[in-house]
């Protein structure tokens, strides 16, 4: 396990013994796995006839060059050693008790001049590379940086239940110990060292060497779900070689010593846990799929759309008979926008039936049990009726929550409603809410968790009071008792980091903010960006994504707006906001559908300005009693 070090460090002076105290390992959760030995010895399967394998330092070798009859050792230094200390040399050789694999990888024992002597050759080699090489800058935005230079906090994983590892992420946090790629080291060959966790953030962590104490100059972000990441003993079971950094390698003279007091106790990942990151990015939407989703020309109806790809759990739908190729719509597969063939007959909703009956080749209908299933409702007794007043989060801005009236009652808890104030005179714009969705709120919720509420558009008895427009308008509201009163323990905090989708352009996937909390409902704030592109969301929304989603998904990532596109924004912002304001009549709504990245090029569209920038009120009650 220690192959490739041993060598290095044998004639090499210490200023400091593996004997020095070292500071005990702080305790962790107890569910993941503790490293511990069992007091037995292994020896590393080579699986070729003429090879041994030292049952000291690990070296694999030919057989015939090994020392002692039984070819136990590969020098007399390993055999010495192993007999006055045959209990380090059970722990080291395997430090979590799990006896190796078969598949060992074979490495030549060679002298310690030699090796010596193509070490300096290679590092030799790096420098004059080095000299000649121009550097290349890299562009791009890093939340490791981004996080380190703002001293940022990041959403946790298990806020993200639909996102891979959401449900299993266990209690991976700071200390944990892994086995990573070891950058600091001149070898030709790809080596590992053993790292602990200094900071999370998402997916992210920020890791730092063993022995490297509280020098923090060669830490470095990871994502822990990705590839380079192993649980402690991998390398022992998979033949790789530990070899501690350049930079501290004259540290100590025993390494071995030193990683046995230190990892014996500590915590590592689970040894299934790369299993579980593939299973858990497993998706059973395919490509060819047909479903039927919402209309973004005409929201008050749904159409066919065939699954172009699949990118962690985000499907691109491109509208079946669209000529337009690019006539597509971005949305999570968890998504209350899309749902199986035949939902929109079922349940009375309405549909833009496609020209020809007749399924292309290649494509199939989804599974119903795909899809998202919402929560049983009872109609029978009192209920949602046409004409009752709430509020709601207005589909086309998002950024604001507005009075809305039931215009019409479908099935199976199914409601079509309609932004006061600035409906279509045929009602394209309705949109289909589920009684139990979070985006509707029962008349009052914005005035007692102090919300902006957007009244309706024109209406000049300002400020708005409920009792007044009910009267006026010879409404009812709905009742208080008929909406979605849970709220989920969700950990998120404001200030906290994320990724998220902008829902006026669902492609894009943006570097976000938490910036207030309502109870289940957060407001996200897209970093670079101005305030009024805030948008109301969900805490269980399958919209949102832990840090370093995107790398884990292959999925673009929106850096924050630079400061030269905020600064044109702010300005172009104030010249046109009369004139945008005119944009939100009936259809001319879509225009704020377009994409938010031509902003750069000097078109841009506003949105009506919603909750201001607060802290959480959590203290206050969920609703108020409805005045008579």
């Amino acid at each position: 396990m220690f192959d490739g070090y041993d060598s290095c460090s044998e004639d090499t002076s210490s200023s400091s013994s593996s004997d020095e105290s070292e500071e005990e390992v702080a305790p962790l959760p107890s569910s993941l796995p503790i490293i511990k030995n069992n007091g037995q010895v292994y020896t590393y399967p080579d699986g070729k006839s003429g090879m041994a394998t030292c049952e000291m330092c690990g070296m694999v070798g030919v057989r015939d060059a090994f020392y002692s009859k039984t070819k136990r050792f590969c020098s007399v230094s390993c055999s010495r050693s192993y007999s006055s200390n045959s209990k380090k040399a059970s722990i080291l050789a395997r430090l979590q008790g799990k006896p190796p694999t078969k598949k060992a990888k074979v490495l030549q024992k060679q002298p310690l001049v030699a090796k010596l002597a193509a070490y300096a050759q290679y590092q030799a080699t790096l420098q004059n590379q080095a000299k000649t090489k121009a550097a290349v800058p890299v562009e791009g935005f890093s939340w490791g940086n981004y996080i380190n230079s703002n001293s940022f906090t990041a959403a946790p994983v298990t806020c993200f239940k639909h996102a891979p590892m959401g449900t299993c992420w266990g209690d991976i946090s700071e200390g944990v110990r892994v086995e990573v790629p070891n950058t600091d080291c001149s070898l030709p060959t790809k080596v590992f060292w053993i790292a602990g966790i200094v900071k999370l953030a998402g997916y992210n962590a920020l890791l730092r060497y063993e022995g490297f104490e509280n020098d923090s100059s060669l830490d470095f972000w990871c994502n822990v779900c990705g590839s380079d990441i192993h649980p402690v003993g991998w390398c022992a079971t998979s033949g790789k070689p530990l070899v501690p950094p350049r930079t501290i390698q004259h540290k100590y003279t025993n390494w071995k010593a030193f990683l046995v007091k230190r990892l014996t106790g500590a915590k590592t990942l689970p040894p299934d846990f790369s299993q579980k990151v593939s299973e858990s990015m497993q998706y059973p939407f395919k490509t060819s799929m047909r479903v039927e989703v919402v209309d973004k020309t005409h929201l008050c109806r749904t159409r066919v759309a065939v699954v172009e790809s699949v990118i962690g759990g985000r499907l691109r739908l491109v509208y079946e008979e669209s000529e337009d190729k690019n006539d597509d719509f971005w949305c999570h597969m968890y998504s209350p926008l899309i749902h199986h063939i035949g939902w929109s007959r079922s349940i009375g909703h309405r549909f833009k039936r496609p020209d020809i009956t007749k399924k292309q080749d290649g494509h199939f209908d989804a599974p119903p049990h795909l899809f998202m299933k919402v929560k049983e409702v009872d109609a029978a007794g009192e209920w949602f009726k046409e004409g009752m007043k709430l509020e709601a989060i207005d589909p086309l801005n998002l950024s604001a929550i507005c009075v809305a009236t039931i215009r019409k009652v479908l099935a199976d808890g199914y409601l079509m409603i309609g932004i006061d104030g600035s409906e279509a005179a045929d009602g394209s714009d309705w949109f289909c809410y589920h009684a139990t969705s979070p985006s509707i709120f029962p008349v009052g919720f914005c005035e007692i968790n102090m919300i902006e509420l957007t009244p309706p558009r024109g209406y000049a008895k300002l400020p708005f009071k409920w009792f007044d427009y009910l009267r006026e308008t010879d409404s009812i509201a709905a009742p208080v008792k008929l909406f979605n009163k849970e709220v989920p323990n969700h950990g998120f905090h404001v200030g906290m980091k994320l990724e998220a989708v902008d829902l006026m352009e669902p492609r894009l996937v943006c570097v976000a903010t938490v910036t207030r909390i309502i109870h289940r409902l957060l407001r996200i704030h897209f970093d670079g960006w101005e305030d009024e592109y805030d948008q109301w969301v969900d805490c269980e929304s399958p919209d949102l994504y832990p840090v370093g989603w995107c790398q884990l998904t292959g999925y673009q990532l929106q850096p924050p707006a630079p400061q030269s596109s905020r600064d044109s924004q702010s300005s172009s912002s104030k010249q046109k906001k009369k004139a945008k304001s005119q944009q939100y009549k009936g259809h001319k709504k879509m225009t704020s559908l377009q994409l938010k990245e031509e902003l750069l090029d000097g078109e841009e569209y506003s949105f009506l300005q919603g909750a201001s920038d607060q802290e959480s009120n959590g203290s206050a009650s969920y609703y108020i009693k409805q005045e008579p």
